[in-house]
């Protein structure tokens, strides 16, 4: 990966200075098609955020849905311009005792790079959005943006840095070609460390049970994860960093394998241990499958794709439950197994089904070892810089929204008005008394009409 990113920029700095003053040539040809398929990788990246959108107000309450969809738009602008300012250059600047980059700041110098730029603005983005899901329904979106911009300013590019910038994990042969740990993993300690902050949703812990708070619209969480099924073949296909015929296709269908794996492991298995196939833990699955073939998709099988994905699968299921009932980590979409369990599964399964350095392949169990070292790290940076950050914050001010605004929704209570038409019906299957939540209706309903009918008169 050190190898093609470098190729990648001196190529973009030839074809910067010789594409338009004379006859293309192969080279020049290569480069082009290569920075192609790169933005089509980033365009498809970028989607990827529509169905992150899709799959967090799908399996959260409907008086949260604007709220959620603006985080996810806030994400993607907060991250672009802030990997812009200064998130590139920590990444991909001349290393400092390979641990951070130190120039570059807004491409000062880098004009050339801009291209590799957007694709990897779009990887930061995703990093951070990993968090909405996991806090949604509760975190305030003030809180919620801050926590965006260090991720997508400082923690996730030093994580990069270390990985794909030249830095120490590097430079031990550390592998992750698309970011199981880089982007997924990164993301989601940044979740659990803010969800110990915030605490779980009013009603989700009590009297010792675990209480299910159930989505209102699976078909729409369906559908952001084939949204998202769909940009990963630009997420691990454009990580190539170049057109190469023989890689790309390689690398499309192990993630096609692996995530279909993924949703046939986590079918059946939820058949056998809950008694019926759950839909929420299947859909999940297609994702589990996605984070788990992503560190090694250029250098498996489709045969080794296929257990990355059954073991991905299975591994969501169990890890779901364990964060759920025994962790009492409240994460309504299931960010932190699918990204974070996955991610480090996928990441170990380099060093054993690689077919270049895995143990099964007779190469004994160094890469395992530099793949566990290289896990351990980035939890430990993630989860102290995320808790230090805030630590600082809440010692100003809660993260939380107050419980009468989570009652009422993040809708109203962040941004005024809701993501659908509100009806008594909404609220008629909470209680047995007819008129339980009709007061809170007719209140919301009726949100500025009195001041406008006192301005009137």
């Amino acid at each position: 990966m050190k190898k093609k990113i470098g190729l990648l920029m001196t190529g973009g700095l030839i074809f910067g200075s010789t594409a338009h003053a004379q006859a293309p040539t192969v080279e020049t040809l290569n480069i082009s098609m290569d920075m192609v398929w790169i933005m089509i990788g980033a365009l498809l990246v970028f989607f990827m955020h529509a169905g992150f959108a899709m799959v967090e107000s799908g399996f959260t309450r409907s008086k949260n849905s604007l709220n959620i969809l603006m985080k996810n738009f806030l994400t993607i602008s907060i991250g672009s311009i802030l990997y812009l300012a200064v998130g590139y250059a920590f990444m991909f600047g001349s290393s400092s005792g390979g641990f951070i980059g130190t120039e570059g700041f807004f491409l000062s110098g880098r004009e050339g790079d801009i291209g590799f730029f957007v694709f990897q603005a779009m990887f930061a983005a995703t990093c951070a959005t990993i968090i909405s899901g996991a806090v949604a329904e509760r975190m305030k979106l003030s809180s919620y943006i801050l926590i965006t911009v260090v991720m997508t300013a400082f923690i996730y590019p030093v994580v990069g840095h270390w990985v794909w910038g030249g830095g120490w994990l590097s430079e031990m042969g550390f592998t992750d070609f698309a970011g199981s740990t880089v982007v997924h993993l990164t993301g989601a300690l940044g979740a659990v460390v803010a969800v110990r902050f915030l605490g779980a949703r009013l009603g989700k812990y009590s009297n010792g049970k675990v209480n299910v708070i159930s989505g209102h619209n699976i078909p729409l969480g369906a559908l952001g994860v084939f949204i998202l099924w769909f940009g990963w073949f630009g997420f691990n296909g454009g990580s190539t960093l170049a057109a190469d015929p023989e890689l790309i296709p390689h690398v499309i269908t192990t993630t096609l394998l692996s995530a279909s794996a993924g949703v046939l492991a986590s079918a059946f298995y939820s058949k056998v241990r809950y008694k019926r196939v759950d839909a929420s833990l299947t859909l999940n699955g297609a994702l589990a499958g996605l984070v788990g073939i992503t560190a090694g998709t250029g250098d498996v099988s489709p045969i080794g794709a296929i257990i990355i994905g059954l073991a991905a699968g299975v591994i969501l299921v169990e890890s779901v439950s364990f964060i759920d009932r025994v962790l009492k980590l409240d994460d309504p979409v299931g960010a932190i197994a699918v990204h974070g369990v996955c991610g480090i599964w996928g990441t170990l399964a380099v060093g054993l089904f690689s077919t270049s350095t895995g143990l099964f392949y007779g190469f004994g169990a160094g890469q395992l070892g530099i793949q566990a070292i290289g896990i351990l790290a980035v939890i430990a940076w993630t989860a102290v810089t995320v808790t230090l950050f805030l630590f600082l914050v809440t010692r100003f001010s809660s993260i939380r929204v107050t419980k009468e605004e989570e009652i009422s929704g993040l809708d109203f209570a962040e941004h005024g008005s809701s993501a659908y038409e509100l009806r008594e019906s909404v609220f008629s299957d909470n209680s047995s008394a007819p008129e339980f939540g009709t007061g809170l209706v007719h209140r919301l309903n009726n949100l500025g009409t009195t001041k406008q009918k006192a301005k009137q008169v």
